[in-house]
């Protein structure tokens, strides 16, 4: 990525009469900005009749940004498919798991293992890479655009075909996968591979291993996608990026780390919930996620908000002033090299007309466009930013495939949510001003100082093996409750849990014992939701129930520590907990402050740095760098220390 932040947004001058584009990109200029996407919903115009191409219109919408020095992130449209499209190939239409086929009237309308839908994405792909692939406003390819936010997983006949073509690939024989599924229960064992389905609606539970299998072959269709569409675009263009746009933190129905394995740029979008009481930490957690597939490269924020969204929750809460730029900030501030937003100019029409946008309805006498235009020229002066990296001593653990085995609804208790509790060990590590990354149990450890294993139900050998070997080499674990009880097909690891670390944790568990309400702990903890029946093999117990069975253990494992919960503490407990792990792993934040300070570091390798010191509380509060400095950092304000 060049040497400037990227700043900018989606814009889309087909939803607008061409004499307002001149003034677009006037406005643009004003507010700063460099970059837009734009093409992402365009296909019923490039294309308004199946084979028939119109370019015209979108060669002056190019030819306007490159003659004003805006690069364009160049959307292949294939995320909406046209109308006609539904109407010549029905077959191509999702089925959702009750044998529903769903219609065209939305976005994201398509099987993704269509054979015709592959086909004519390709082909709009390739006319509008072959038409601008010379054009001096294309800087980066923008594939597709959120995948599978819609359509994650199809159950029709073609879906179905390509999931028996994936599992003989995955199993190679019947044999082996009977074995992987257990389909001894239930009298499910299969003598044909036609007989295996989607887990379309049954009369009770689904097969938990063939529900996981199954979100993992909807996951890497979707890759298949964007890998056919970018090596087009690679034999076409080399040497222009490619990239999509995920959604990582935020949606968990495919796996961002396949798709970061196979992109040349980390994008990702994020937006508030606004039911969350601190949402700007979730934002911190998206934001370390994003990072982290990109193994600590720069990334690119591709679409968050100015202000509300238009999403179905009971309130979509417009943002108060200077929230825009704190998010903004924050996303900077844990190395992203891009802020953009969805999107330009506020819609007029269609369903995201609500949505706020860069431009809002009321026009530039507006909160929104005063912020806008001030983060444009703050971003401006923040361009020695660019290319600069944070490093995390910490990593948080997390697994798409755990969380998918996880959601299998025949679970001890429906109140262990592993997304919600890696966010919520997160957030203690966020309020300890502690930058973590959000990493797989399978990823390469060396380097971090204290592993975080918040629930990880499924864990692999290989995972399991790689956490056992980091804390034998010294490192510091700490192990939530109800992790490392399945292997890789969801079958349980037996002689007592938890399976995949006994060793590592000196515990073995009898029994889990799911709580109906909360519980004081010997030390005056509270806990609630989960208890286990756990006795200490080699650990030392730290705290105990009121019977005085262990709920927090520690154990000397080779040259290093693990920790292992055996219930879920409350917030203040477990950020003592986690307190306790950082001190004996040296882990130390950036700087001082009080609560509600975001505190970051970005380094250049030449030793350049910048302090990022975001403020979320109303009350002015003091921020003690490394050096010793104290910078007051005003009430919801923030700033960059260079260092």
């Amino acid at each position: 990525m060049p040497d400037v932040i990227a700043y900018g947004g989606d814009w889309n001058p087909e939803q607008w009469p061409e004499e307002t584009w001149e003034q677009d990109v006037a406005l643009m200029r004003e507010a700063g900005v460099n970059r837009v996407s734009v093409g992402i919903f365009s296909w019923s115009l490039l294309e308004p009749v199946e084979g028939v191409f119109d370019f015209g219109w979108f060669d002056r919408v190019m030819d306007l940004l490159a003659g004003n020095g805006i690069g364009a992130n160049l959307a292949t449209p294939t995320a909406s498919p046209p109308p006609w499209f539904a109407t010549a190939h029905p077959e191509a239409l999702p089925v959702d798991a009750d044998g529903r086929r769903l219609h065209h009237g939305s976005r994201q309308g398509f099987c993704p293992s269509s054979p015709i839908y592959r086909e004519k994405a390709l082909r709009i792909a390739e006319q509008v890479a072959l038409r601008y692939r010379d054009h001096p406003a294309l800087v980066m390819w923008h594939v597709h655009n959120e995948y599978g936010c819609h359509n994650a997983r199809c159950h029709c006949d073609t879906s179905a075909a390509a999931f028996r073509t994936w599992l003989r690939a995955r199993y190679g024989t019947l044999d082996a996968l009977n074995d992987a599924w257990g389909t001894a229960f239930w009298s499910q064992r299969y003598s044909d591979w036609a007989q295996i389905l989607p887990p379309r609606a049954t009369p009770s539970f689904t097969n938990p291993g063939q529900q996981l299998d199954f979100r993992r072959f909807s996951s890497d269709a979707l890759v298949e996608l964007y890998t056919a569409e970018r090596d087009l675009l690679r034999r076409l263009t080399p040497g222009v990026p490619a990239t999509t746009n995920l959604m990582a933190g935020a949606h968990w129905d495919m796996d961002c780390r396949a798709f970061a394995a196979e992109v040349d740029v980390i994008s990702t979008d994020h937006y508030l919930i606004g039911a969350r009481p601190e949402p700007h930490i979730d934002l911190a957690f998206a934001a370390d996620y994003a990072r982290s597939l990109g193994g600590g490269r720069p990334w690119l924020l591709m679409e968050h908000s100015t202000g509300a969204v238009n999403w179905q929750q009971p309130r979509n809460l417009a943002k108060t002033p200077g929230e825009l730029r704190r998010n903004s900030l924050s996303h900077l501030a844990r190395g992203a090299d891009g802020i953009m937003f969805f999107q330009w100019r506020q819609s007029r029409a269609g369903a995201e007309k609500w949505h706020s946008a860069m431009l809002p309805h009321a026009g530039t006498d507006t909160k929104i466009w005063r912020e806008v235009v001030a983060l444009g020229a703050e971003l401006a002066g923040l361009a020695g930013v660019a290319g600069s990296t944070v490093r995390a001593d910490v990593a948080l653990l997390v697994d798409h495939s755990s969380v998918w085995a996880q959601d299998h609804p025949a679970q001890p208790t429906s109140e262990l949510d592993p997304v919600e509790e890696a966010k919520r060990w997160h957030a203690a590590l966020w309020r300890a001003g502690v930058t973590c990354d959000v990493a797989h149990p399978e990823d390469d450890l060396t380097g971090y100082r204290l592993v975080v294993v918040p629930q990880l139900y499924l864990v692999s050998d290989a995972g399991a093996a790689n956490v056992e070997d980091f804390a034998r080499r010294g490192g510091v674990v700490v192990v939530g409750p109800y992790s490392g009880i399945v292997d890789e097909h969801d079958r349980v690891r037996l002689g007592g849990y938890p399976g995949a670390w006994r060793d590592l944790l000196g515990v073995t568990v009898e029994e889990f014992f799911p709580l109906a309400g909360p519980i004081r702990l010997a030390s005056g903890t509270t806990a609630g939701v989960w208890s286990e029946q756990a006795r200490a093999t080699t650990a030392k117990v730290l705290d105990t129930y009121e019977g005085g069975e262990p709920a927090w253990t520690r154990n000397q494992y080779g040259d290093g520590t693990a920790h292992y919960l055996t219930t879920r503490l409350d917030d203040a407990a477990l950020a003592e907990v986690l307190a306790t792990a950082c001190r004996e792993a040296r882990v130390e934040p950036p700087a001082r402050s009080v609560p509600g300070v975001e505190v970051v570091r970005r380094s250049h390798a030449d030793g350049r740095s910048f302090l990022f010191a975001i403020n979320h509380t109303d009350a002015d509060a003091p921020v003690t760098t490394a050096t010793g400095e104290t910078v007051t950092v005003p009430a919801g304000d923030a700033v960059v220390i260079p260092g």
